[in-house]
């Protein structure tokens, strides 16, 4: 009788453990029951955040002042890795980004498509009024102007999205477009600086219609494409903004001409507005 009441008590106490681990687990249960999304944050210096200093250890400046470093904040999202890097364009984004990428990928953000059109050279040899750069500020505009019109743009970033969308089947797949470097004028300036502004304001209107047709293209029910316009979001806050400018102007380094802190600040809230960081 004595070793009957022994296993019974052994018996009792077991199953008490059992219930208070069972217990256990479902009180622990609601905090582990919506996991992080995966996300991934691919392109060019747009993406990787130049412009905003508090660069890592390497020749992509990617800055910790990115919008997806600030994704990375909030407690829904878990940046796996940004993956962008200045200078890239969108076939640069296939060839050197997508191995990041799986089918536990739940969130891809994109910036690319200024490099494709040369933009760089656009704002180096047409923002200056130094005449001898004319001639190469005509054939940079040439050779953008003809990637617009020809279609070739859209072509190349609908084919950076399908290649995304096959690398990474399961995410949700944001792609943005630019701001505008100087806030738009009103018609009827004659300068150069005027001129200018005009050119690059209709360049990238273009560069953005090009992007959010090539992601309305590549949007199905099984691969969802959003784009995300950020332009209203920089609205008075140009290079040329007497109080704030999120733009660097010309810095004497690579810094000119791209968003600084508080740009790209500017895209995380248009992002986080257009609910981009919400699960797929």
């Amino acid at each position: 009788m004595g070793t009957l009441k022994l296993r019974r008590r052994r018996t009792a106490l077991a199953a008490g453990l059992a219930a208070l681990a069972m217990a256990a687990g479902l009180a622990a249960a609601p905090a582990q029951a919506v996991d992080k999304t995966k996300y991934i944050a691919l392109g060019d210096s747009y993406a990787a955040g130049q412009g905003a200093g508090e660069y890592k250890n390497d020749t992509c400046y990617r800055s910790e002042n990115s919008y997806a470093e600030l994704a990375a904040d909030t407690k829904a999202i878990k940046l796996v890795t940004n993956a962008a890097c200045s200078g890239k364009t969108t076939q640069d984004v296939v060839n050197t980004q997508l191995l990041q990428l799986n089918k536990t990928t739940r969130l891809v953000t994109i910036t690319a498509g200024g490099n494709n059109l040369g933009f760089g050279d656009i704002v180096t040899n047409c923002g200056s009024a130094n005449p001898d750069l004319a001639p190469a500020c005509a054939r940079a505009t040439a050779t953008a102007m003809d990637l617009l019109v020809s279609g070739q743009l859209g072509r190349d970033v609908a084919a950076m999205i399908r290649s995304v969308q096959a690398a990474a089947p399961n995410a949700k797949i944001v792609v943005t477009g630019y701001p505008y470097l100087f806030d738009p004028l009103p018609a009827g300036q004659t300068d150069s600086m005027s001129q200018f502004i005009y050119q690059a304001t209709f360049l990238a209107d273009q560069l953005n219609e090009k992007i959010a047709d090539a992601a309305g293209a590549t949007n199905t029910q099984d691969h969802r494409v959003q784009y995300v316009d950020v332009r209203t979001e920089f609205a008075g806050h140009g290079i040329l903004s007497p109080d704030d400018p999120w733009i660097n102007g010309v810095t004497g380094n690579a810094d000119s001409f791209h968003p600084n802190a508080k740009g790209y600040q500017a895209y995380y809230t248009a992002l986080s507005a257009a609910q981009a960081y919400t699960a797929p």
